[in-house]
């Protein structure tokens, strides 16, 4: 996947605002999640087990379960409830590479900074501006957090894909499932900051 061709994507770009969660404070974070060495490995192998499948993935949830819930839908169409190709085919490109950047990026101080961004493109602050689009005002928190469950149980499948044992895929998926905790931690603090001006749970 050629970063330089996704629609939006700004990892790293100077544009991007510094996250609030300071590097000390993610570091706590990942020691209470229980994070170690071998989920750093892991998730790197989960890398490349799914890299070729990011596609299907981002496929599997969209179509096959968001796009039955009329409630999560509407986040990708206008107001009037029609679909917006152009959108839709932008952000998925961008979902595609986040799984990428879940697994295979270091989590460094970009890596933090682009978290809090992916926030508040979710949040009225910037949510529709990435792609100049009249969709929802914004996403919210209490439905990002309640289908992370599906997200994870959802993967298990794609890791499992290529063979590898059960043991490896368990690690994998344990990795895989701490990384999207420690990241829903993140978004968490922007969904509650100074930028949001009224509930956006």
């Amino acid at each position: 996947m050629n970063v330089n061709k996704i629609h939006g994507y700004d990892y790293g770009a100077s544009n991007i605002q510094v996250s609030p969660v300071s590097f000390e404070e993610f570091q706590q974070l990942k020691i209470t999640a229980g994070w170690t060495a071998d989920d750093e490995a892991s998730l790197r192998l989960a890398g490349e087990v799914l890299s070729d499948q990011t596609r299907a993935i981002i496929d599997h949830w969209r179509r096959r379960i968001i796009a039955a819930i009329p409630h999560l839908a509407i986040h990708s169409r206008s107001p009037e409830g029609e679909a917006l190709p152009e959108y839709a085919a932008n952000s998925g490109a961008r979902f595609e590479r986040w799984i990428l950047d879940t697994c295979l990026r270091t989590d460094d101080q970009d890596w933090l900074n682009y978290q809090h961004e992916i926030a508040l493109r979710h949040m009225r602050p910037k949510k529709n501006q990435t792609d100049g689009v009249r969709s929802t005002a914004f996403v919210p928190f209490r439905h990002i957090v309640a289908f992370i469950p599906v997200m994870n149980e959802t993967i298990r499948p794609y890791l499992a894909a290529r063979g590898h044992s059960v043991t490896a895929v368990e690690r994998m998926h344990s990795a895989w499932t701490k990384s999207i905790q420690l990241q829903l931690a993140l978004w968490a603090r922007a969904y509650s900051g100074p930028c949001s001006t009224e509930s956006q749970w």
